[in-house]
């Protein structure tokens, strides 16, 4: 019974847990009034039976919801990634949306914000959401990790590719006046073509929650392109890949951007 519950994605077991508690799920329940409250298609019917079956028990409203509560305790120190996608929905599919996790992840943050991508459109549009919480909590640290690209066979110097790029950030792409630290792999510049280029996509906010995705912070990426990425609230595994991006950096491997 408790494994119906425990296949919903964190989010939509908070979102019927409220719901039961309000009274806006309650016998007799249908598949039609749990995906109305789950904001759900396809899928439910393991959830409407396990339901069904707490009724039985005597065990309904509030009380379901309190159950599913425990069930949240329970199972909140095994941390359970949740799938992320982008592009076309698939129905019965429970996964959430990459655009709504990226907003939600930068508009929450308190502490810190480590985020690397391999590539941004539209800068005022792509850091609309972090400028803008950066803004209203001062003491938020962030640190982006940026890859600067050479075009084939453009022989410009590259301190001469970073400046442009600082300039153009500095100036059009980044739209507050609080500013994050941006680091770059001096490797993607070689005269002779990259040897490496700093591809990672991922984001850790609060020293607790790490999305890993195949998501550039581009329109195409957030909204049409198919892409899949895991986000979980794990310190140990937070901590980790903040240590390592921290670790490239102390090494020199990450190359702070110039201020304009």
């Amino acid at each position: 019974m408790i494994d119906a519950l425990l296949d919903l994605p964190d989010h939509l077991r908070k979102r019927l847990a409220s719901a039961l508690d309000s009274g806006f799920l309650s016998p007799p329940y249908s598949i039609a009034a749990l995906r109305s409250v789950l904001g759900i298609k396809e899928g439910g019917e393991s959830v409407v039976e396990t339901l069904i079956e707490l009724e039985r028990l005597g065990v309904c409203g509030a009380a379901t919801a309190a159950w599913i509560r425990t069930v949240e305790e329970a199972t909140s120190k095994m941390p359970k990634p949740d799938l992320v996608w982008s592009g076309p929905e698939v129905p019965g599919l429970h996964a959430r949306d990459t655009r709504r996790v990226f907003e939600e992840l930068l508009g929450s943050a308190e502490r810190t914000i480590w985020a690397s991508t391999y590539a941004f459109f539209d800068g005022p549009k792509a850091f609309e959401i972090l400028a803008r919480r950066m803004e209203a909590t001062s003491s938020l640290q962030v640190t982006l990790l940026l890859n600067i690209q050479r075009k084939r066979g453009d022989t410009t110097k590259a301190e001469h590719l970073v400046r442009q790029f600082a300039d153009r950030f500095w100036g059009t792409d980044w739209p507050g006046s609080s500013r994050p630290s941006v680091y770059f792999d001096p490797r993607a510049l070689e005269p002779e073509g990259p040897t490496g280029v700093l591809h990672a996509k991922a984001l850790v906010v609060d020293d607790e929650a790490v999305f890993v995705t195949s998501a550039n912070l581009t329109e195409a990426a957030l909204d049409r392109n198919i892409e899949i990425g895991l986000l979980v609230r794990d310190r140990a595994l937070a901590a980790s890949l903040v240590c390592h991006f921290q670790g490239l950096i102390d090494r020199g491997l990450l190359h702070p951007l110039p201020l304009a």
